[in-house]
C-alpha cells in the first residue's frame, strides 16, 4: 500500500472500490449525476429554442437543427480522443475541465451576432462536452465496487436523462417570461452550478494508473470491434435510433407552435416531460431482455417506437402527445438493451467498444438529425414521419441481423 495513504476506511482500501452505503460512494454517485446534469444541459438547452433561432436569426428550421446537430457532431467526433485524454491526464481532471468550460462557454453564446458565430460556439460546447460521456463510466468502473457499479451507473445515467430534460425545459419556460437570451443564460447558470457541485463532491480517483496510449494501440483495439459484424450493426443501430429521436424532437416544436395548434413557447416546452418516459422504459426494457432476450425486447421496443411515430400523424393534440410518449419509451428502451448488447458482446476493450457506440450515438444525432430538417421543409410533420420511418425499417434490419448472427454463434459453440 502507498505511504500516501493514511488512514484508509475499513470498508475499502486502495484497490478496493466504494461499496453502496459508504460516504465515498455517495459522494462519488451524487457528482457523476451532477456531472450528467451538467454536460447535457449544455448540450441540449437550445433545443426547445429553435423555433426562436428560426425567428431572430432569419433562417429556416434546417439551420436552426445545427445549433444541435453540430454540438453532438463534434461530441461524436471527440469523444474517443478525449477518453484517449484520460488514459494519460486522469479521469477526474477530464471531466472537470469539460463540464466547467462547456457551461462557461453557454453563458456566452446566447449574445452572438448572428448564427454562424452562434454555430461554430455551439460546435466548440460538443468539443467540450465529450469529456463526461466520454469518461464518466470508466470513473465509475474503476472507483465503485463492482456489486453497487450497477446502482451507481443508474444514478449517473439518471443525471443524463435529467440534465437533459431539464435543459429543454427551462429556457422554453422561462422565454414567456423573459427574453430569449436571458432564458438561455438561466439554463447555463444552473449548468455552471452543477459542475462546481460535481468539483466539491468527486472523490479523487484512486485506482486510476496513467497509461502511455500509442495511436496504434487505440486504433487496433477500434478495427477489432468494427471487425465483428454484430458489433457494427449494434453501432450503426444506435446512429438510426438516435438519428430518429432527435429529428423528431427537433422539429416538433415547430409543429406545435402552428396551426392548428398554435400552442404557447411554454407549453410546447413541456412536451420535454415525455423524456421521463424513457426512466421507466429503459430500467424495464433491461429486466424484460434478461428474461426473454435481447433480440425480442429490441425488436418490440423499435416496434412501440414505429407505432408511436404514425399515432402523431393525424392533426389532433391528445394523439400527437400520446404518440411522442410511446415513441419516446421505445426509444430509451431500445437504446438500453442495444447499449447493454454492446457490453456483453465486448469480451476485452470494452472502453473502445462504448465509445464507438456512443460514436454512432452521437454521429445519429448530428448527421440524420440534420437531414431530417429537409424532410420537414419539404412535406411538413409527414415528411419527418417517412423519414424516421425509413430509419426505424432500417433498425429493425440491423437488429435482425445481430439476432441471427448470435443465435448461429451459440448454435455452433453447442454443436
Amino acid at each position: 500500500m502507498s505511504s500516501a495513504v493514511r488512514t484508509p476506511s475499513p470498508a475499502v482500501t486502495d484497490l478496493d472500490g466504494h461499496p453502496a452505503g459508504s460516504r465515498e460512494f455517495r459522494k462519488a454517485t451524487l457528482a457523476l449525476f451532477a456531472a450528467g446534469m451538467a454536460a447535457f444541459m449544455a448540450m441540449y438547452h437550445v433545443q426547445a429554442m429553435l423555433p426562436v433561432f428560426s425567428d431572430h436569426f432569419g433562417v429556416s428550421p434546417t439551420t436552426s437543427a445545427l445549433t444541435v446537430s453540430l454540438t453532438t457532431g463534434l461530441l461524436a467526433l471527440t469523444i474517443i480522443p478525449a477518453s484517449v485524454l484520460s488514459e494519460r491526464y486522469g479521469r477526474v481532471r477530464v471531466m472537470v475541465i469539460s463540464a466547467v468550460a462547456a457551461s462557461v462557454l453557454g453563458l456566452v453564446l446566447p449574445w452572438s451576432p448572428n448564427i454562424e458565430i452562434l454555430l461554430a460556439g455551439r460546435a466548440l460546447v460538443g468539443v467540450l462536452c465529450a469529456g463526461v460521456p466520454a469518461v464518466a463510466m470508466a470513473y465509475l468502473a474503476e472507483e465503485i465496487d463492482g456489486p453497487s457499479l450497477g446502482k451507481a451507473m443508474g444514478y449517473y445515467v439518471s443525471g443524463t436523462t435529467i440534465g437533459g430534460l431539464t435543459g429543454r425545459l427551462v429556457p422554453g419556460l422561462a422565454a414567456d417570461v423573459v427574453d430569449w437570451r436571458w432564458a438561455l443564460e438561466i439554463a447555463c447558470l444552473v449548468s455552471l452550478g452543477f459542475a462546481i457541485v460535481f468539483i466539491r463532491l468527486v472523490p479523487p480517483s484512486r485506482n486510476f494508473v496513467p497509461q502511455r496510449v500509442t495511436a496504434r494501440i487505440v486504433v487496433g483495439n477500434l478495427a477489432g470491434h468494427l471487425r465483428d459484424v454484430p458489433m457494427l450493426c449494434l453501432f450503426g443501430l444506435a446512429f438510426v435510433l438516435m438519428g430518429g429521436f432527435v429529428t423528431v424532437y427537433n422539429f416538433l416544436a415547430y409543429r406545435l407552435l402552428d396551426s392548428p395548434f398554435s400552442l404557447p413557447q411554454s407549453i410546447v416546452s413541456l412536451v420535454f416531460v415525455m423524456y421521463l418516459a424513457g426512466t421507466f422504459s429503459s430500467s424495464y426494457a433491461g429486466r424484460m431482455s434478461d428474461r426473454h432476450g435481447r433480440g425480442r425486447v429490441l425488436w418490440i421496443s423499435i416496434a412501440v417506437m414505429v407505432a408511436g411515430l404514425v399515432i402523431t400523424v393525424p392533426d389532433w393534440l391528445p394523439s400527437t402527445l400520446v404518440g411522442i410518449f410511446f415513441f419516446t419509451a421505445g426509444f430509451f428502451g431500445a437504446h438500453s438493451v442495444a447499449s447493454s448488447w454492446v457490453g456483453a458482446r465486448a469480451s476485452d476493450h470494452r472502453a473502445e467498444a462504448s465509445s464507438l457506440y456512443l460514436f454512432g450515438y452521437y454521429l445519429g444525432s448530428s448527421v440524420a438529425g440534420a437531414l431530417g430538417g429537409l424532410a420537414f421543409t419539404a412535406a411538413g410533420w409527414v415528411g419527418v414521419v417517412g423519414y424516421v420511418g425509413v430509419l426505424m425499417v432500417i433498425g429493425v434490419v440491423l437488429a435482425g441481423v445481430v439476432l441471427i448472427r448470435t443465435a448461429h454463434e451459440k448454435a455452433a459453440v453447442t454443436a
